[in-house]
């Protein structure tokens, strides 16, 4: 085997229900949700037993989806499988920079909580939306998404892969012009232009509010969105602020893993998103998910043999 990443999930993989076995299994879980529960009350019952609509919106999704992607991760690591590096999605970074010692378990629910808010203010403030572009190029997407008012392309998630954030009015014209160049749009579940300048202004406010937490090196490399590189340790809250506003590249941060190599990578939280991606950007590489304690089960078994 050569070496481990944990890649911490991201936004629109939230389903109800999801923690709820790993907190009943796991103690460091069970903490992690318990002092949470603390900070912010009624999160535990969002997470667990929340509404569709209600996890779509991010100032709750946010910090639901931090405490499962943490907690599958130090789940992982109570049972000694132990990560190199890690990277995770959006919001999913900030729980890698948790897991990676360059903030507490708690300050990190705080920084997200915090993040999920202020974003959840600038979707408020204009009619938004995302969609899944698939089946075209980078370029052509992002070519084709500069023709219509205030979109943009966000997300470079893998080959054939591309995600297109702004006005939810321009996305009907957006669409028809993406299957006339033999594409498709998926539309995302959730409630904001993320990754794109209508998150300028949330991310200068989250920026403030960063100078008032204390950052460490990171323990081990976290491969930021923003650069697609591991976070340097003297910019970590100027990279976490320009990350809210700024496309993330997803693919170059995998591709640039394997070429360190990395060759087993493990999604840790909701859903399988990841995962997928992974795959299409490398069949070269063993992939495994964790979000449940049936899943936690499986990939411990699974990783522990390939050893």
């Amino acid at each position: 085997m050569g070496k481990i990443a944990f890649l911490f999930a991201g936004q629109g993989a939230q389903y109800s229900g999801m923690g709820s076995s790993l907190y009943e299994t796991s103690s460091t879980a069970k903490a992690l949700y318990d002092a949470a529960e603390q900070i912010r009350p009624n999160t535990m019952k969002q997470s667990f037993s929340g509404t569709a609509e209600e996890l779509k919106r991010t100032e709750n999704t946010q910090p639901c989806l931090y405490l499962v992607d943490l907690a599958s991760a130090r789940a992982l690591e109570e049972a000694g499988i132990k990560a190199d590096a890690a990277a995770g999605f959006s919001l999913g970074e900030i729980a890698a920079l948790a897991f990676a010692g360059v903030y507490s378990d708690t300050d990190g629910f705080k920084i997200v909580s915090t993040r999920g808010k202020l974003m959840q203010d600038a979707s408020d403030a204009a009619e938004t939306a995302m969609c899944a572009v698939v089946k075209l190029d980078a370029d052509t997407v992002a070519n084709a998404a500069a023709e219509f008012e205030q979109l943009y392309a966000v997300n470079f998630n893998c080959p054939g892969q591309t995600v297109v954030s702004g006005l939810k009015s321009s996305m009907p014209a957006f669409t028809a012009k993406i299957k006339e160049l033999g594409g498709r749009c998926i539309p995302l579940a959730v409630s904001a232009a993320f990754h794109s300048p209508f998150m300028n202004d949330a991310a200068d406010h989250f920026g403030a509010v960063l100078k008032s937490f204390c950052f460490e090196a990171p323990k081990i490399p976290v491969y930021a969105n923003l650069t697609a590189e591991p976070y340097a340790a003297d910019n970590i809250a100027e990279t976490l602020r320009k990350q809210m506003c700024n496309p993330v590249r997803w693919q170059k941060t995998i591709e640039n893993m394997i070429a360190e190599g990395f060759t087993d990578f493990i999604e840790v939280g909701a859903g399988k998103t990841l995962s997928g991606l992974v795959k299409k950007i490398s069949a070269d590489v063993r992939v495994y998910n964790v979000d449940s304690a049936e899943t936690l089960a499986e990939t411990i078994k699974a990783v522990k043999e390939s050893c």
